[in-house]
């Protein structure tokens, strides 16, 4: 599985999916090189879009970020975010009442439109919740960990309403050799405390690979042959990939290493079609 390098892989496709942290960046901003060969792929005709499970920033403010982080021409509608799926959602099966939501303010602005009132859950009283129709896992910053999950484990004992999962994501490097619980981490530690299944979005579930897929065919004709889809982590970008059908690459980059890959891809059994170093090797 161990392969040429990115771009003579990525040579042969029409369309290249890219997850976000730790294939185009890292804790340390743009990974060095990435600008030179995304360019690269735009002059081979190579038609892009960033999938990523962060659900803390709209695609406008993604595009925004990559822009100051140095990665110019990233258009919003290349930016394919797990909020988009959850805001979807949301708007269609939701109507009334109060969602309560972990997370900071500026990604719940994001994710509920303004016919839904937001509520913290650190301003929420237990003993006057009934009006809350929906529980959202939104980010793993803007909150009381201690006080804050176990407000919001009380509240999903007390209410049967649905709990959303914006970010899928368990985990996040944060330094070369260091991680940090992320959004999708709570949640499974909640779901677990109430043996109770959330509603997930993000990769690895396919409908953000469907979204990416009927976006990209607007504006050509494209089969899923034609796609290969990079990501640094295996149970989600990968797992993701391989579930829709389309051609996947493991890179080394963020989640996974070198000296742990093989292990993992075995232990796993979630098998890349291919793997490299990063996307600027």
């Amino acid at each position: 599985m161990h392969n040429a390098s990115f771009l003579d892989i990525a040579d042969g496709f029409k369309a290249i999916f890219l997850d976000s942290y730790g294939v185009v960046k890292n804790h340390r901003g743009l990974i060095p090189g990435v600008e030179a060969n995304i360019n690269e792929l735009r002059r081979r005709g190579k038609v892009i879009r960033i999938l990523t499970n962060d659900a803390s920033r709209s695609p406008e403010q993604q595009s925004e970020r990559f822009a100051q982080q140095g990665l110019l021409g990233i258009q919003p509608e290349e930016v394919i975010t797990s909020g988009m799926m959850a805001k979807m959602f949301l708007a269609q099966k939701v109507n009334s009442g109060r969602v309560a939501y972990l997370g900071t303010a500026n990604s719940a602005h994001y994710i509920l439109d303004a016919d839904l009132r937001a509520v913290p859950v650190s301003s929420l009283d237990l003993d006057n919740c009934d009006d809350v129709t929906a529980m959202v896992f939104l980010d793993d910053e803007g909150f009381d960990w201690n006080h804050d999950i176990n407000t919001t484990v009380n509240l999903l004992r007390k209410q049967n309403i649905p709990a959303i999962v914006a970010n899928g994501d368990k985990l996040y490097p944060v330094a070369k050799n260091d991680v940090s619980i992320a959004t999708g981490g709570i949640a499974k530690l909640v779901e677990s405390i109430l043996n109770r299944k959330f509603i997930h979005f993000g990769k690895p579930d396919t409908q953000m690979f469907n979204h990416a897929f009927e976006n990209i065919n607007q504006y050509g004709t494209f089969d899923k042959s034609d796609i290969l889809m990079v990501g640094d982590t295996l149970h989600t970008d990968i797992l993701g990939g391989n579930k829709f059908g389309v051609m996947t690459m493991l890179v080394l980059s963020g989640n996974t290493s070198e000296k742990e890959v093989d292990i993992r891809v075995r232990s796993t059994g979630i098998i890349p079609d291919f793997i490299c170093e990063s996307i600027v090797a």
